[in-house]
């Protein structure tokens, strides 16, 4: 019996699950350890059985012992130790080397700003200082050379940043590298000779793409990060040998899982890791559901994340923002905010209620966890209003208290100053704190929706005609209220809710893409010979033994002409035959036309705009191919009804009432059994709050679907 297994850290805990090769599941949750996620990881591992721990496992499925570490067979990981990194700038001391006169094009950056009526906001600070730009004397233009290379001016560098105090990365990014990349990998050979221990990323290597800000700023961040990523990777790489698990391969913000080196030596692709996860696993757990058009919903400790999947296809760009830092490589088309669990209710100057973007993380936590956190959260507001339940246990080591929250709450909302004329001082603060607690989750539930919208109404999508995808600890706890401000009328909570990260990552694809700037008229360009440069490129990364099961996606990056931003347009899509390393992967272009690519092209234009110009050319700037491997695809089966299960009832307040509602032990539902609302359905890692008007009833593969009646 061969078991993968996927491990997501997250901001406040870390999720395990194992799945074998018959679609068994094993869960574990425990809290995160902030200091060293490494130690979450292995905690983790002992939780789910696999060494003396405690943890929790998944409902109706085995649990401690269920699995040995030598039946391991995969076992991917996803990080969130980049994404920190560039959100509270703690990256490696980096050097930018440039072409003479371009050092200040990081700061320059484009031209919109984060708020454009606010004169007092800036843009966040370049990673790398001006004191930490250098120059070399050369120049390239589209053609080719127009001032050859100093080649004093490398060594000049070099000897230079020699002095710089613990310097540990340089980026090298010169004009028009991603067509000519000559002077930019001799500069990059030059700084990587003389200056052993120094991490240097070459622009060529990471973005061959144009528009020079954002490829410079993709490759400074790739730098900043990489010796964080890659000394963090490596620790874990040895604490899993020495605990007899293979080393990790690690998910992309692709959506796909790469080989650890690969991910160690460029850290700039994996900075939406863990919510990538996270959309891999609710496309195919929806799918097994017969859902292929949906919006993920992931609500975790420190944030939401959301997504669409049409199709069953997760939705990649290569447009994304973190931090104000662009990062221009393949992305799952996730958008985050502060909402989560632990994001930290407050009142602002001018005295309305907050929540986020601060979070009270694993340590202290909510105010609930009673482990110091005075702070009131979204977490600490569910409990007060009875959908948690007091005394519940998250992770087998937190277990929470309803009059600590109270107590938060209740200062809030006194700060809030919330009027309840005719109670007593006791009477007062018991009031206070449930209005705040309302108001909190109103605050937070708004936000969500926004970001909902986001990544549906303004891509051209309409909600109502989606599946939400609730999942992450409470975002079953929140989907009926957001699908109904949003008009939506089914939604779908897996099995594996609490986990559900951590199954994409168990299952997700090996993934690797290849890119090749190309500027001219879709009728002029050589699309067939542009994907063979890249087939060769890429068979070189294929093991032959992977080759059998390789499938290669052809994309073209086009716009119409006099257009400033272009789409991206799947040309082709075949597998590989397992004799040929560079013939026999599909990358020459077969099966790719001019008037096929132009027909998907306007196809998906008017999807996302509701228009088209068919007298007008069509210009592309670059290819694409994406090479993977498919992972595993088990078939889940909704475990059997536990006849021990024992359901309850409890007091929660739902539309400014407290209602008397049914509390259903998850374990405690079969194929087919239903739940009318209200209830609260509680998972072994996660709760669903089904609202009055909805219905839940367990399908064949353990997920829950609501419908709202």
């Amino acid at each position: 019996m061969a078991v993968w297994l996927g491990v997501d850290v997250g901001g406040t805990f870390t999720d395990l699950v194992a799945v074998d090769d018959n679609g068994q599941l094993v869960f574990a949750k425990v809290p995160s350890v902030p200091a060293d996620p490494s130690v979450g990881v292995l905690a983790a591992v002992r939780g789910a059985g696999f060494a003396t721990g405690s943890g929790s496992a998944g409902p109706g499925h085995p649990g401690h012992g269920a699995f040995e570490p030598a039946t391991v067979e995969r076992f991917a990981h996803g990080t969130t130790v980049a994404t920190n990194a560039l959100l509270e700038r703690r990256g490696a001391r980096t050097a930018l080397v440039t072409t003479h006169g371009f050092a200040d094009i990081i700061e320059i950056g484009r031209q919109n700003r984060p708020a454009l009526y606010d004169l007092t906001r800036d843009r966040p600070p370049a990673l790398v200082p001006r004191e930490l730009r250098y120059t070399v004397v050369e120049r390239t233009g589209p053609a080719g050379v127009i001032i050859a290379l100093d080649e004093d001016s490398p060594r000049e560098v070099a000897a230079a940043l020699a002095t710089v105090d613990d310097l540990q990365a340089v980026a090298v990014c010169l004009l028009f590298s991603f067509v000519h990349p000559e002077h930019e990998r001799q500069v990059a050979d030059v700084l990587r000779s003389s200056l052993p221990g120094v991490t240097v990323v070459a622009s060529h290597e990471v973005l061959p793409q144009f528009r020079e800000y954002e490829r410079f700023a993709t490759t400074v961040a790739d730098a900043y990060l990489t010796p964080t990523l890659s000394a963090y990777l490596r620790a874990l790489a040895r604490r899993c040998v020495a605990a007899g698990l293979p080393v990790p391969l690690v998910m992309q913000s692709s959506g796909g899982v790469v080989d650890l080196g690969t991910a160690a030596a460029h850290a700039a692709a994996c900075v939406l890791s863990g919510p990538a996860g996270g959309v891999v696993g609710a496309a195919y757990v929806a799918g097994l559901s017969g859902v292929a058009d949906l919006l993920t919903f992931d609500m975790g400790g420190t944030s939401t994340d959301v997504a669409p999947v049409l199709g069953g296809r997760v939705q990649i760009t290569a447009e994304s923002m973190l931090a104000g830092i662009p990062i221009t490589l393949p992305t799952v088309d996730v958008h985050s905010v502060s909402a989560g669990g632990g994001s930290v209710a407050w009142v602002d100057s001018g005295g309305a209620l907050r929540v986020g973007p601060r979070s009270a993380g694993a340590d202290p936590g909510p105010a609930c966890y009673g482990r110091g956190g005075t702070e009131p959260t979204v977490t600490d507001a569910d409990l007060v209003l009875g959908a948690l339940a007091d005394g519940a246990s998250l992770g087998g080591e937190v277990s929470l208290s309803r009059a600590s929250a109270h107590n938060a709450l209740a200062a809030l909302g006194m700060e809030l100053r919330t009027s309840a004329s005719g109670t007593s001082g006791g009477d007062l603060a018991a009031v206070a704190a449930v209005a705040a607690a309302a108001g909190v989750v109103a605050v937070a539930d708004a936000e969500m929706v926004r970001a909902l919208r986001v990544v549906s109404v303004e891509r051209g999508l309409d909600p109502r005609d989606l599946t939400l995808v609730a999942f992450g600890g409470a975002g079953g706890m929140h989907a009926c209220a957001l699908a109904e401000e949003l008009g939506m009328h089914r939604v779908l909570v897996p099995l594996a809710a609490g986990v559900l990260s951590a199954l994409g990552l168990a299952l997700g694809d090996v993934r690797r893409d290849y890119l090749r700037a190309v500027r001219g008229l879709l009728a002029d360009v050589d699309l067939a010979a542009a994907f063979a440069e890249l087939a060769r490129t890429a068979a070189g990364d294929a093991p032959p033994a992977d080759l059998p099961a390789l499938t290669v996606e052809l994309l073209v990056d086009c716009r119409y002409t006099g257009q400033s931003h272009e789409l991206t347009i799947v040309a082709a899509s075949a597998s590989a035959s397992a004799s040929g390393r560079g013939r026999g992967l599909p990358g020459a272009g077969d099966g790719v036309s001019v008037s096929r690519v132009r027909a998907a092209f306007e196809a998906e234009h008017m999807r996302r705009y509701g228009h088209v110009a068919p007298g007008r050319d069509v210009e592309v700037v670059a290819v694409r191919m994406v090479m993977t491997v498919p992972g595993r695809r088990p078939r889940l089966a909704a475990p059997a009804a536990d006849p021990a299960a024992v359901r309850g009832r409890r007091s929660v307040y739902l539309d400014g009432s407290w209602q008397d509602v049914a509390v259903v032990p998850r374990a405690g539902l079969g194929p087919g059994d239903g739940v009318a609302g209200p209830a609260i359905v509680e998972f072994a890692e996660a709760t669903c709050l089904v609202r009055a008007g909805w219905t839940a009833e367990v399908d064949a593969v353990g997920s829950l679907l609501l419908t709202r009646v």
